[in-house]
């Protein structure tokens, strides 16, 4: 496993940022982010699952639009989203 690590480590130092193997695997984990907050969104497991879907879809559509409004500012598009998510679950 370690070898493994190591391997990684000599293999990404040598890439440069524009090269295709890095843009495949930047659009690889994009889509695996997408993936996970489709399924977190339309089939939550957990603790999540009682919470309703307009909620959810709320918190959803208020975290992108903070996160287009906010230029691609992570931390707040979340506290934007989950704040629309507690207040859509607390109203209904």
């Amino acid at each position: 496993m370690l070898l493994l690590r190591a391997v990684g480590l000599l293999v990404a130092g040598a890439l440069r940022p524009e090269h295709p193997l890095v843009a495949w695997a930047a659009a690889v984990s994009q889509a695996t982010l997408a993936a996970f907050v489709a399924l977190a969104v339309a089939a939550p497991g957990g603790a999540a699952a009682g919470v309703p879907l307009a909620a959810r879809l709320a918190g959803l559509g208020v975290g992108l639009l903070a996160w287009w409004v906010g230029r691609g500012r992570l931390l707040p598009a979340l506290l934007a989203g989950l704040a629309a998510l507690a207040a859509v679950r607390a109203l209904g």
